[in-house]
C-alpha cells in the first residue's frame, strides 16, 4: 500500500515507518520543518537514516494548506497512520494538535479517497480528567462517524516514560515511588513492537473499525518492581522515597491558583495534573462494571520487555531517547 504517516519523527513515528517499509508498503512521512526552514540543517541526513527507505515530505501537518499542498500532494494513498501527539498535553496545544490537526488529516484523507485511517491514541483516554484526553476521545469520535475504515490504536505506557530515574538511581539517589509505590501497575510497551502492531492494523481485518487497547508482554508491573529491578541490576542496595499524592494536590492547587493572573504558569499546572493521573492511574484496561484496573483483560503484544531495556541501558549497551517525555 501506499501510505502518508504522520508524527514519524517522534520514536513511535520512526519504529512505525520501519515496520512499513519491512512489510513492503510505499511509505511517505510528513514532517514538519524546525526553526521554519525548508530543510533543517542536518536534519534531512539524521532522519533519512532513521526512516530508511522511506520518503520525506517537510510541511505542517496541523496546517491544512500545507496538509494538502505538501502532505497528500494531490497523490494516492491507500492509507494514513497517525502518531501525532502534542507534546505538552498544555489545552491549547491539545486541541490544536490532538483534535484539530487530526481533523485537518481526516479530511484531506477523504478528499484524496484514503480507504483506512490508523490512529495512535492512548489508553488513558479510558478515564478522562485531562485536556488532551478529552482532545483524543473528541478526535476518536469523528472518526468513528466519518464512514471511513479506521484502527484506533491505545498503547498502555511506553518504556521512555518509565526511565526517568534510571540516571537518579547510578547516582546513589532513591528511587521516587508516590505512596507505597504499588498504587498503580502498568504493562509498559516497545516502540519497536507498537510500530508493528500499527502497521500489521492495515493487513489484519480484525483490526478494521476497533479500538484496540495494547499492552507489552508479560505481567504488569509497579513503580516499587520498577525501582526494585533498576537496583538489583545495578548490583544497588534498594532505596525508596516515598512522596505524597496530596504534596501534588497542594502543587497543583498554588500553580491553578497563579495561572489565573499568568498564562504560561496555566500550563505548569496542567502538566502537574498530568503527572498526578500517572502517579495515581493504572496504565491498564478499565472494567467498567467492576469499577476497577484489569492486567488479565489488557491485551500483550511484542516480544520486548522493560526489564530487558533497563538491562541494556545499564550496560550502556542503549540509551532511552526520551524528546518530550523528559519532563516525566
Amino acid at each position: 500500500m501506499k501510505v502518508l504517516l504522520l508524527g514519524a519523527s517522534g520514536t513511535i513515528g520512526q519504529a512505525t515507518a520501519s515496520a512499513l517499509v519491512r512489510r513492503g508498503h510505499e511509505v511517505i512521512c510528513l514532517l514538519r520543518p524546525r526553526n521554519k526552514l525548508p530543510h533543517p540543517p542536518g536534519s534531512d541526513q539524521k532522519l533519512s537514516v532513521r526512516l530508511a527507505g522511506a520518503s520525506i515530505r517537510w510541511g505542517d501537518p496541523c496546517d491544512v494548506g500545507s496538509l494538502k499542498l505538501d502532505g497528500f500532494a494531490h497523490d494516492h494513498f491507500d492509507a494514513v497512520i497517525s502518531c501525532m501527539a502534542s507534546r505538552t498535553g498544555s489545552p491549547k496545544d491539545a486541541w490544536r494538535v490532538d483534535y484539530q490537526g487530526h481533523l485537518f488529516a481526516l479530511q484531506a484523507a477523504q478528499t484524496s479517497g484514503v480507504k483506512h485511517f490508523v490512529l495512535l491514541s492512548a489508553l488513558c483516554v479510558q478515564k478522562p480528567l485531562l485536556s488532551f484526553q478529552y482532545a483524543k476521545l473528541a478526535f476518536e469520535k469523528v472518526l468513528i462517524e466519518s464512514g471511513i475504515t479506521y484502527s484506533i490504536v491505545r498503547p498502555t505506557a511506553f518504556f521512555k516514560s518509565l526511565s526517568g530515574q534510571l540516571q537518579r538511581v547510578k547516582s546513589g539517589k532513591p528511587f521516587l515511588l508516590f505512596g507505597d509505590g504499588n498504587l498503580t501497575a502498568c504493562k509498559p510497551i516497545s516502540d519497536d513492537d507498537l510500530g508493528e502492531f500499527l502497521a500489521a492494523c492495515l493487513d489484519d481485518p480484525n483490526r478494521r473499525n476497533q479500538i484496540l487497547p495494547i499492552g507489552g508482554p508479560g505481567p504488569a508491573i509497579t513503580p516499587r518492581q520498577q525501582g526494585e529491578e533498576l537496583f538489583r541490576l545495578l548490583g544497588m542496595k534498594p532505596r525508596f522515597k516515598s512522596i505524597p499524592v496530596g504534596l501534588m494536590d497542594f502543587i497543583i492547587c498554588v500553580l491553578t491558583l497563579i495561572g489565573k493572573i499568568i498564562p504560561a504558569v496555566a500550563d505548569k499546572a496542567e502538566l502537574a495534573r498530568i503527572g498526578r493521573y500517572y502517579a495515581t492511574e493504572s496504565m491498564l484496561v478499565w472494567d467498567t462494571v467492576a469499577q476497577r484496573y484489569d492486567a488479565e483483560a489488557t491485551p500483550s503484544y511484542g516480544t520486548h520487555t522493560l526489564f530487558e531495556a533497563y538491562a541494556n541501558w545499564v550496560k550502556g549497551e542503549a540509551e532511552p531517547e526520551r524528546g518530550d517525555h523528559a519532563v516525566f
